[in-house]
């Protein structure tokens, strides 16, 4: 029973490797625009160079001063270094820090 739940989790592995799955993902270089709602509306531009995310800048937002700073400061960062989206959001900061990541998931569809 070891030995098959272990080839198992090998398989599972080697298939996320072998599919692109997560920030090995390739992407249309360009520049694309998504929106989306935190507790206001946002925008954000995304650039990709060689088929990676190469920068993440939030272009409009009406969001609170002061308690979406760090979301705004931080997640645009971590999404270029992972080059996705599957990033933790920052604490105090969590409705500004999804629409971020759900605004250039919008302006990745163009990239796909």
């Amino acid at each position: 029973m070891k030995k098959l739940i272990t080839l198992t989790i090998v398989m599972v592995l080697l298939a996320s490797t072998l599919t692109g799955c997560g920030g090995g993902t390739k992407y249309k270089d360009g520049t694309y625009e998504g929106d989306a709602t935190g507790m206001q509306p946002l925008k954000v531009s995304v650039e990709v160079k060689d088929g990676k995310i190469a920068n993440v800048e939030i272009t409009e937002h009406a969001e609170t001063e002061g308690i979406s700073d760090p979301a705004i400061e931080q997640i645009p960062d971590l999404i270029v270094e992972k080059n996705s989206t599957d990033v933790d959001a920052v604490s105090g900061a969590t409705i500004t820090s999804n629409a971020i990541k759900e605004a250039v998931n919008k302006a990745l569809e163009g990239a796909k």
